[in-house]
């Protein structure tokens, strides 16, 4: 039997993201499930939120926790999302691509900039968790995507052409089936999967 068609959507937050795959043709959207994914372990100093903690350091010693902090991330969102499409593929479903919401995707100054500025460290880490997902998703040969939300309807729009509307109220609504956790979280991570899946299907 042919594996079915999914993406994955990806919504980040400091410390962990909201993960939901999707399948099918819009407007008939599947959505299969939902995961939160942990990419810190909450034992590690700082680990949630990483420049704050180095904020008061020298470079080189806020460079050093950076990296150790990005490794372990790294190998979590890797491994949790090895698991994922694993379990998909055990129900017949192929991760063929997936999407990471972002910010404004401005990009960031040198370290000692940012470690000057408030506002940069929230920036600098809200980046710092969307690589971690990224490279998890380069790694394993899964092609991603970044959106900036505030892009979303719009690419829904170009995407799903006439179905966008009903795709949009169909993931809305999916909260009185599927159950809590149904927040923007997974409803932006599984309109941003639907869409870099149908661009995928069109290419």
């Amino acid at each position: 039997m042919a594996m079915k068609r999914t993406a994955i959507g990806v919504r980040v937050h400091s410390g962990w993201g909201a993960l939901v795959a999707v399948a099918g043709e819009p407007p008939e959207i599947e959505i299969l499930e939902r995961w939160r994914v942990t990419v810190i372990d909450p034992d590690m100093p700082g680990a949630k939120q990483p420049y704050h903690f180095v904020r008061e350091c020298a470079v080189g010693q806020a460079e050093e926790h950076l990296a150790a902090c990005a490794k372990l991330a790294e190998k979590l969102a890797h491994d949790s999302i090895r698991g994922i499409i694993r379990e998909l593929e055990g129900i017949g479903y192929r991760v063929e691509a997936s999407a990471i919401l972002l910010a404004s995707g401005r990009k960031l100054p040198p370290l000692a900039e940012i470690l000057a500025s408030h506002p940069l460290l929230h920036t600098a880490e809200g980046e710092f968790f969307r690589q971690a997902f990224r490279k998890a998703c380069e790694e394993l040969k899964v092609p991603v995507e970044g959106i900036r939300e505030r892009e979303l309807e719009k690419r829904a729009g170009a995407a799903l052409g006439q179905s966008a509307a009903r795709v949009q109220r169909r993931i809305a609504e999916a909260g009185k089936t599927i159950g809590p956790p149904w927040t923007a979280d997974q409803k932006l991570a599984a309109l941003a999967a639907a869409v870099v899946l149908q661009e995928k299907h069109r290419r």
